[in-house]
């Protein structure tokens, strides 16, 4: 297994899905883990607060065949940053990412995600007091800056003082965050992309492990960013297009070939019906496969399918089989 920090610390290109709140739950790992064995899976955001005072158990759930995968947590407090980070560790995580990105009201409203990147020290703060606690990589996730305050000097100054607080590895995304006016989904589109600022970043700190996050949604234009970049954090488009993540892990560690389609297919199938025994209901597995089809024949009428009959209590695995066979597999 990898260890995410340095460039020096690494050999392979580094594929990672993105922490997407509400979707990349223990059953979208399980299910992307299976597409892509190679990549570096990230939670949902958990706040510090509710893993130190709340549910830790419940909001730390992962299975040991996630691995790699990585805790995301938002906060702004370094004592339960530090705090939080260590029942992390100690429940088996791989690594600790601190949202420094997301541009959310509620996130805002909370004094973290990405309006902290107008703090650099207090984000450098929490990042010294995370690292003198734990023993596994603590990582940062970003912009490029903040409404009126991102320019490049900017995000290079947030850079200097996180890395040196410990922080090695930087995902990267390449907008800035609009905290008035936008929501967090036209955060993810109207901002421009500009990859130069953060090729400039790697270029400037070429000892830190730089992963670009934002826009990646086709297997050449990844290749062209790990021209220079360390790695890609690929978000919705692998989460609405599940092949285009397979097809990245194929690419990528191309000497490692991954089973075919139908055996993946019945891997998770055999998963849902370990869950389905725990009293896990079949919607909350299959809402994340909606994807799985993307592009073929009878696509419709499976989400269609699922939609209306996953969702019924006692939905059992057969609704699963019914659905996939609304799908022309032929043309695949």
């Amino acid at each position: 297994m990898q260890v995410i920090g340095t460039t020096q610390e690494f050999n392979d290109k580094l594929l990672c899905v993105a922490p997407m709140m509400a979707w990349t739950d223990r059953h979208c790992r399980t299910f992307h883990r299976l597409i892509a064995p190679h990549a570096w899976l990230y939670t949902e955001m958990v706040v510090a607060d509710a893993i130190c005072f709340g549910r830790a158990p419940r909001l730390l759930e992962h299975g040991e065949h996630e691995r790699p995968v990585v805790q995301q947590l938002g906060g702004n407090d370094p004592y339960l940053l530090s705090q939080a980070s260590l029942v992390a560790e100690k429940n088996g995580f791989d690594a600790i990412n601190l949202n420094v990105g997301c541009p959310s009201d509620r996130v805002h409203q909370g004094a973290f995600g990405a309006c902290l990147m107008l703090q650099p020290k207090l984000v450098a703060e929490c990042i010294k007091r995370m690292r003198d606690t734990v023993s596994i990589p603590v990582t940062v996730k970003c912009r490029l800056g903040v409404d009126d305050h991102a320019s490049y000097g900017k995000l290079a100054e947030f850079v200097g003082y996180v890395s040196e607080a410990g922080a090695r590895l930087f995902v990267v995304h390449a907008r800035k965050a609009i905290l008035t006016g936008l929501s967090p989904a036209q955060n993810r589109a109207i901002p421009p992309l500009d990859y130069g600022q953060v090729e400039q970043l790697k270029a400037d700190f070429p000892s830190l492990a730089i992963i670009l996050n934002g826009g990646l949604n086709d297997t050449q234009k990844v290749k062209q960013v790990l021209e220079w970049a360390d790695g890609v954090m690929i978000g919705r488009a692998a989460y609405q297009n599940p092949g285009f993540l397979r097809e990245l892990d194929l690419t990528l560690y191309p000497e490692k070939q991954l089973d075919n389609f139908q055996s993946l297919l019945n891997q998770y199938m055999a998963y849902m019906e370990r869950e389905l025994d725990q009293g896990v209901r079949l919607h909350e597995m299959t809402r994340h496969l909606f994807g799985l089809f993307h592009g073929l024949p009878g696509a419709r009428q499976y989400r269609r399918y699922l939609s209306e009959y996953a969702l019924l209590k006692g939905a059992g695995i057969d609704t699963f089989i019914r659905a996939c066979a609304k799908v022309d597999r032929r043309a695949a």
